[in-house]
Order: structure tokens, then C-alpha cells, then sequence
């Protein structure tokens, strides 16, 4: 389906002038919402944005790819809703669209949108199994209408855990509500700047994005060259020198990975766009903080892997001692796990639990540092594939079964000959290796360590996440 019609880049200039400041019952907000195969999320919501304490003036549903019912649900919500709130009758259009086949998935659908609302003042950018909380849009456009020089705005990410149904799934919902709490929160203590305004809920200034199409000379404001969109448009309202926050009270529910395929295809798609967006701008004073997230997962993939290795070829040749300080890292990262289950908003015991039994945490850990190297080494041996489709596909239950068998196969073999060469060895070199590999251990963990005890000693100001 073609753009609707935009204008030239050299005629954006003249729209590019700011809305005089306004009340945020005066700015014009639209809701893009890009939707596959949600159709047992997509009614959840639509009807979270109508219920809107600040509804938005339209909600644009881009239906793209899907083979499920998603259009004929949204398509319900199709025309004029009127909603009362304090007095004020406010008024919301929805379009529904059924955009079919689209090249370029959810880039297409989110540059359709863009089209359709760029004579709007804020778009409103929601995934189809994104559920907002009843004043999260009113939050959302307090903060950047009062402020011009803010770029765009997130929502806080929280996940409803009801929809685990099974123990596997109830840990791997909660392990990402940890994930993205602990995110949310660096955030939030980092003078709430956001590098990276995530799709699931953000406001964006309309005016700040046109002008990163023209500064970029771009037709649209996503481009298809990148995994993470989103991660790009925010580098780019940066550079353009507009800010990116996170909000301090707007929440979302975001749709959780409810298997470890699931889980596994979004996690590569997000690292391996990373790891092109930092590659291709490895100077650029924005993707520091994402170098430090790859430097520190690196580390804390290194140091257990390396404490697995070192303990098991001690016990091989008898020279295994073990030393009561070796419990202080996991006594640190419990606490720490301990005080960010507190900082969530609505915590329960099973999220307390979750934080004492340290084993989860761990599990998961692993998890991520194994989409971590497979990001890396799709990215490195540029090896071509579509981890959009990949996602899509491991959502549905499909796919996956043969790569994770083949890297089981691998790592067991890399494990045998690497085993195979240490029982090789004399005892001299062994002691030698032993030595080395414990000594590196050692700086490593008291460097995590830390790091761990300066994030449970700061202050959290009163937040929640």
C-alpha cells in the first residue's frame, strides 16, 4: 500500500516551527498503532487508549502482515468515540486499516502512520499488545508540552504476569519484568534520560522528528536499514540536540516473550541491532552507555563461564579450595535483586522470592548472555537474516527447534576438546593456567562487585518502576 501523499523535505522547513506552548488539552495527539496477528491483544488495547484520562484526537490501527483476525477485532472500534472525564467531553476518531502484504513489516506500518499524522503535534507510537494505564498519556503530554526541547517521552515498561500459565512461563515474565525494571530505573536515576524510546509506548514531538528527516535526509522518520528503529530515531533526536526522557509516572503493561524461543528471537533482534547501531557510530557521544551495556555483558557472561571452567579443572586434578569470600558476590547481587523487586511498582512476595533463590536470576542471566554472543556473531560474520521474520515466527511456535540443537552440539563439542587439551597437560602448565585464570577471575568479580554495591547504595529519590 502506498504513503499517502507528504511533502517534499525541502518544504518541511516551513512546518517545522514549533506549537506555541499549549495546554495539553489543546495539542493535537495521534495514536499510531502498528498491529500483527494481535488479535487477542489488539481490543485490550484500543479500549486502554479510550479510556484515556487525556484521550488522544485519533488512533491510526496499521494492520500489517497479519493471518490472523486482528483487522476484523480492531475494526469493532472503527469510527467517533466520545468520552466524559471531569466535565470535558472529548472526542476520538479511530481508523482501522488493513494494510496487507507490507515489505518493510512494522517499519512500513509505523511510516504509514507518520504519514497519515503529520499534521499533528505529538504522535502517540503503541504496539498492539500494549495496555496503557488510564492516565498514562496524560502524563506522557504534560511533560512534553511543557517543554519544547524534548524530543520525545517513554512510558515506563511493567509486564501483567497473569499471563504466565505455567511455571516456565511465570519465570520467564518475571525474570523480564527484573530486566526492564533494573533498566527502567538506571534511567530514571540518570536525570530520567532515555536513550532509547522504546516502541511499545512513547510520545514523540512531530516537529523534533521532521527535523531529523531533513538532518538525515531521509523520506521517513524509521528507515528498514536498522533492527531496532526505534533505537535509531532516538540517536537521532539527540543528535539534533532534543532530549529523550523517560516519564517518572506514565505506565504501560508491554506484551512479555512467554517462551524461551520467543524470548530468544527478540533478544537477538534487539542486540544485533545494537551491535550494528554502535559498530556503525562506535565515537558517537550518545551510544556510550550502549558500549558499557555490551562491556558489562560481556563481563558478567565471561566471569560465570569462567568460574564454571576454573572450578571444573581444579576438581579434575584435586586442587579445588574453596574460599568463604567467594560468597560475597551472589550475597551483593541478591541484595541488589532484593532492592529492585522492592522499587517495582505493585511487588508481591513472589517477586521477593524470586530475588532470595539467586538461581533464577542467574538462569536468566545466561539466557541473555547467549543472545548476546549470537547477536554478536550474526552482526560480526554479517550473516544475512531477517530476525523481524525470526520473532514472528518463534511468537507462533515455529522454527528455532534445529539452531538451538545445533548450538547445543556445538557448545558440547567446543567443551570436549577444550576438556580433552586440559587432561593434555602436565601439571606445570596446569598450575600455571590455574593461576592466571583465577588471578583474572578475581579482578573481574571484585570489579562487578562494585559495581553491583554503587547501584544498591544510590538513592532512588522515590521512585517506582
Amino acid at each position: 500500500m502506498p504513503l499517502p501523499a507528504t511533502p517534499d523535505l525541502l518544504d518541511l522547513e516551513r512546518l517545522l516551527e514549533p506549537p506555541a506552548r499549549r495546554r495539553v488539552e489543546d495539542a493535537r495527539i495521534a495514536a499510531i498503532l502498528p498491529a500483527y496477528n494481535e488479535e487477542a491483544s489488539i481490543g485490550a488495547t484500543i479500549e486502554s487508549l479510550l479510556a484515556q484520562t487525556r484521550v488522544p484526537d485519533a488512533v491510526f490501527v496499521l494492520v500489517n502482515n497479519s493471518t490472523d483476525e486482528t483487522y476484523w477485532v480492531a475494526r469493532e472500534y472503527q469510527g467517533e468515540h466520545r468520552r466524559t472525564h471531569r466535565d470535558a467531553v472529548m472526542t476520538c476518531s479511530v481508523t482501522v486499516i488493513d494494510m496487507g502484504e507490507v515489505p518493510d513489516k512494522k517499519v512500513g506500518a509505523l511510516n504509514y502512520g507518520f504519514a497519515l499524522a503529520k499534521d499533528y503535534d505529538y504522535i502517540l507510537g503503541v504496539d498492539g499488545d500494549t495496555v496503557l494505564d488510564r492516565r498514562c498519556l496524560q502524563h506522557l503530554a504534560e511533560e512534553i508540552v511543557s517543554d519544547s526541547r524534548v524530543g520525545g517521552v517513554s512510558a515506563i515498561y511493567g509486564f501483567d504476569q497473569s499471563v504466565a500459565r505455567s511455571p516456565l512461563q511465570g519465570f520467564l515474565v518475571r525474570s523480564q519484568r527484573f530486566q526492564f525494571a533494573g533498566f527502567n530505573m538506571d534511567n530514571l536515576l540518570r536525570s530520567r534520560n532515555m536513550a532509547v524510546l522504546g516502541g511499545q509506548c512513547s510520545l514523540l514531538n512531530v516537529a523534533a522528528m521532521k527535523r531529523t528527516m531533513i538532518a538525515n535526509r531521509q523520506d521517513t522518520p524509521w528507515v528498514v536499514d536498522s533492527e531496532i528503529e526505534d533505537s535509531l530515531l532516538s540517536l537521532q533526536l539527540r543528535s539534533a540536540g532534543y532530549r529523550t526522557k523517560i516519564s517518572a509516572s506514565a505506565r504501560a503493561a508491554v506484551g512479555a516473550m512467554t517462551t524461551v524461543r520467543a524470548l530468544d528471537a527478540q533478544q537477538v533482534k534487539w542486540n544485533a541491532g545494537g551491535v550494528e547501531l554502535i559498530l556503525g557510530n562506535p565515537l558517537h557521544p550518545n551510544l556510550r552507555l550502549r558500549w558499557r551495556e555490551n562491556v558489562a555483558m560481556l563481563m558478567n557472561l565471561a566471569s560465570r563461564v569462567l568460574f564454571l571452567a576454573l572450578a571444573a579443572a581444579a576438581l579434575s586434578v584435586h586442587a579445588f579450595a574453596f574460599a568463604w569470600w567467594w560468597a560475597l558476590p551472589p550475597v551483593v547481587s541478591v541484595l541488589l535483586a532484593l532492592r529492585t523487586a522492592t522499587s517495582m511498582k505493585g511487588w508481591t512476595a513472589r517477586d521477593v522470592l524470586h530475588a532470595i533463590a539467586f538461581v533464577p536470576g542467574e538462569i536468566y542471566m545466561l539466557l541473555r548472555g547467549v543472545h548476546f554472543l549470537k547477536a554478536w556473531a550474526q552482526v560480526v560474520t554479517r550473516t544475512e537474516r531477517d530476525n523481524w521474520a525470526a520473532q514472528a515466527r518463534a511468537e507462533n511456535g515455529q522454527g528455532g527447534g534445529a539452531g538451538a540443537l545445533v548450538a547445543v552440539l556445538g557448545a558440547g563439542l567446543v567443551t570436549a576438546v577444550v576438556a580433552w587439551g586440559w587432561l593434555q597437560l602436565d601439571a606445570v602448565w596446569q598450575s600455571g593456567l590455574l593461576t592466571v585464570g583465577w588471578t583474572v577471575l578475581a579482578v573481574v568479580t571484585v570489579l562487578q562487585t562494585l559495581a553491583m554495591l554503587r547501584k544498591l547504595l544510590r538513592r532512588h529519590r522515590g521512585f517506582t518502576v
